[in-house]
């Protein structure tokens, strides 16, 4: 596969401009020491360490002082999670060129990680004030196809009249977007890969950064999740089903969420009402690893068992809104919201200024006014913030169901 480009590229290189450390975190293998290694070969000229190294990780480790100490110039850093004994070194590093050089002490580090280091403060607290955070996921569907046009601005402003005739289908389109290694190829190649990448973050990443007493746990743990993906999340009832105590359960949910293998989205509310449903819904950072745990074949699914494809098709929706969010000029919350009543919208977009744009998720091809009930709701309850609700849906035409309510393609996402 040609090297894509990476949209990701021009927000780092802006932070770079502004911080004295960057850190790119996302899952493992997501493309992270691709985009900075080709980031050091032109826009940010750096040297380049990687702590996958033994022998650079343990230089890093026993004198983390005298391994800062011992480079001048911009620094990057691959892994660095693996080092948590650096990031206090780094602080002093960052303070005393600051108070020397000022400004010029911005672009000095650009860190990558493949965990969640806002999820585990020993790591992100040394540098608060002084890092900025941005999030590779893997491949978008607007990576593969080189989609120009930025789907989360052309949301709001309503804008889905030059939207072109999907040149892939959306099969091939969640087999494209997922980890680079694996991008298109077939199933057995994908399965071999998914195993080996399991094993590697759940054998060797979790033991590095986490004293689990009961790791084997994990697989079970995400296998349930799996099966979940797309529902509200019950500790207490996924703690019953994997064998441990619900407390337990939680934070080894935290952890996978920290490796970047699972994600939660948070319910929408604003006090309005005490009707609406407070649980998140849970979902896996890449549907390829959702069919993967569960040995579905993704072809199968779409002509045999609808229901099911419908929720692997949510999940790319929810994957595919996260990378938008990462390096989209919109800045948003993604959410979801439901009502005691069972009216729901599965994604809800909030602005900072509280404006609103709602998501249902349909993998048929036709779209009726009962697909816009929980939108209609969430319009009631927000007034003028509604700005606009779209049902994604398998077909290809834009279709208005009234006043800012609009049936869109799923193509809108990458095209």
């Amino acid at each position: 596969m040609p090297l894509i480009d990476r949209k990701l590229a021009r927000d780092v290189l802006f932070a770079l401009g502004n911080h004295p450390v960057v850190f790119v975190n996302g899952p493992r293998q997501a493309g992270k020491s691709t985009l900075v290694q080709a980031l050091s070969k032109t826009d940010y000229p750096a040297e380049y360490v990687t702590f996958d190294n033994a022998t650079q990780l343990a230089a890093a480790s026993s004198s983390p002082e005298t391994f800062l100490a011992s480079r001048k110039g911009p620094l990057i850093i691959d892994e660095v999670q693996l080092a948590p004994e650096l990031f206090r070194s780094l602080k002093i590093v960052v303070d005393d060129l600051r108070m020397n050089d000022g400004e010029k002490a911005n672009g000095r580090f650009l860190l990558t990680g493949s965990a969640n280091i806002m999820a585990l403060p020993r790591l992100s607290d040394p540098l608060v004030g002084r890092m900025s955070v941005k999030t590779l996921y893997p491949f978008a569907g607007c990576e593969i196809t080189d989609g120009q046009g930025d789907f989360l601005a052309r949301l709001f402003e309503k804008d889905f009249g030059a939207l072109a005739q999907a040149d892939a289908s959306l099969n091939d389109i969640i087999r494209s977007a997922t980890f680079p290694e694996i991008s298109g190829k077939n199933d057995s190649v994908r399965g071999e890969w998914f195993d080996a990448y399991l094993t590697t973050i759940l054998q060797r990443d979790v033991r590095s950064l986490s004293g689990l007493e009961k790791i084997a746990a994990l697989p079970t743990l995400l296998r349930i999740l799996a099966n979940r993906a797309g529902s509200l999340m019950n500790d207490a009832a996924i703690a019953r089903d994997v064998g441990l105590n619900s407390v337990t359960s939680k934070s080894y949910r935290g952890i996978l969420q920290a490796m970047f293998l699972a994600f939660d989205v948070r319910p929408w509310h604003r006090n309005i009402s005490k009707r609406l449903v407070k649980s998140p819904k849970g979902y896996l950072v890449d549907s390829q690893l959702l069919c993967h745990l569960l040995d579905w074949n993704l072809d199968d699914l779409a002509q045999r068992k609808p229901d099911l494809y419908g929720h692997v098709v949510e999940n790319f929706v929810a994957t595919e809104l996260q990378k938008l969010l990462a390096f989209s000029q919109i800045r948003a919350n993604l959410l979801h919201f439901r009502t005691s009543d069972n009216k729901e919208v599965d994604f809800v977009l909030e602005r900072p200024n509280g404006e609103l744009a709602a998501i249902e998720v349909k993998s048929a091809d036709i779209v009726s006014t009962r697909d816009f009930q929980g939108m209609k709701a969430l319009r009631e309850a927000t007034g003028e913030d509604f700005i606009v609700g779209i049902v994604l849906y398998s077909g290809r035409s834009v279709v208005p169901f009234g006043e800012n309510l609009f049936a869109v393609p799923l193509a809108a996402l990458w095209k």
